[in-house]
């Protein structure tokens, strides 16, 4: 839970300085967008190799020196002198929040497993809590009159601490290698039976059908958070004819819903199944963002949006929890395919909508997020397919 927080902080805190960094830098709009892809470029790059990584080294170091790392790439981003400097920086914080999603989701399913019920959703709300609470932090420092400098070095030092001392209770998790992972203070597992290598060569992970199908929902699960992220607040804005103000309540919703959603997942997933909840979930995205596109107004906007958030909440966590456990003995493998896919669609999907929206109008363009959130629902049963075992 710890390090899901970190990682949100983290990202809010940066994402509310944004304008600061950018006026400080004198970036144009066009500028400012080439050097933001450089975080989502990092983070498409590291997650094959953070796969191999956590197999060889286990889950437990990888996510310790990544999240310090996570906590600390915010100050670079403050000092930055350039623009070559940002983008570097920017990169970095993508290779760094890459490796860390998927030790900390490996970790996550670890969990699961030995709880014997649901809990990944509920990890998953720790990011998104986070996120929001770095957003408040920045907005505050922001209202101060505080530079972001001095904003990320104040956050990012306690965040970095965290990061080391939370590292105490990660679980120590049984690799590929042949040996038992240990914890960061030395203490093995020894409670799992070793594996031996015909048990190895019997569950060697591959890319099948299930897997495949999972990472192509994660792309239309994070197509529709990107969505939702650059184009909600511009939808009421322009379309709707909203002040600035009343355009942005409708990420807020969106945000806030997404994070309580995130909260009960878990409770739902254990009463009504992990399939059953994520058909409900895409159906639910499908009519929230409908009844935006259709309100002709700035409430019922506001609304549907924040009816999306809480449909999509529990979809990307899922699939991650289904795709660790295809694989026990292996989770980073599922986990990062599926994420690596998935994050596709969140660095292309505002581009897309973009360029639908240029051609045909935004309405036009926001209905692809929802023929994707009905994909969701059709083939949400995925989820509930039985692990490799």
């Amino acid at each position: 839970m710890a390090y899901f927080a970190v990682l949100g902080l983290a990202n809010g805190v940066w994402l509310s300085r944004i304008p600061a960094v950018k006026q400080n830098l004198h970036l144009s709009d066009g500028v400012l967008g080439l050097a933001l892809l450089a975080a989502p470029a990092g983070l498409v790059v590291i997650v094959p190799v953070a796969s191999r990584v956590v197999h060889r080294a286990g889950s437990v170091r990888p996510v310790m020196a990544a999240g310090t790392c996570a906590a600390l790439v915010p100050i670079a981003l403050g000092l930055a002198p350039s623009l070559g400097v940002l983008a570097a920086a920017l990169f970095a914080a993508g290779l760094s929040g890459g490796m860390l999603d998927v030790g900390m989701n490996t970790q996550a399913v670890l969990v699961e497993q030995r709880a014997g019920r649901p809990l990944m959703t509920s990890f998953h709300s720790c990011y998104s809590f986070g996120g929001l609470g770095g957003a408040l932090i920045g907005g505050a420092f922001a209202w101060a009159g505080i530079g972001p400098a001095v904003n990320f070095t104040v956050v990012a030092i306690p965040l970095a601490c965290v990061a080391l001392l939370a590292s105490r209770w990660l679980l120590a998790d049984y690799e590929g290698n042949g040996a038992v992972a240990t914890t960061a203070a030395g203490q093995a597992d020894a409670a799992r039976p070793a594996e031996t290598a015909a048990d190895r060569s019997q569950d060697r992970p591959r890319m099948t059908l299930a897997l495949l199908l999972m990472a192509l929902l994660a792309i239309c699960s994070l197509l529709g958070e990107g969505a939702a992220d650059g184009w909600s607040a511009v939808y009421l804005r322009d379309n709707l004819g909203a002040s600035a103000g009343l355009a942005a309540l409708a990420f807020a919703g969106f945000s806030v819903a997404m994070a309580f959603g995130r909260l009960s997942g878990d409770r739902l997933a254990a009463r009504f199944g992990a399939a059953r909840l994520m058909r409900s979930c895409g159906l639910v995205a499908a009519a929230g963002l409908t009844l935006a596109l259709l309100s002709g107004g700035a409430a019922g906007a506001i609304a549907g949006f924040t009816i999306f958030g809480a449909g999509l909440s529990s979809t990307f966590p899922l699939l991650l929890s289904a795709a660790g456990n295809r694989y026990p003995a292996r989770p980073s493998y599922g986990i990062a395919r599926v994420a690596g896919v998935g994050y596709v669609g969140m660095l292309g999907g505002p581009v897309l909508i973009g360029g639908l929206a240029g051609a045909f109008g935004l309405q036009r363009a926001l209905v692809v997020p929802v023929l994707l959130a009905l994909v969701l629902g059709g083939a949400g049963g995925v989820v509930g397919t039985r692990s490799r075992n």
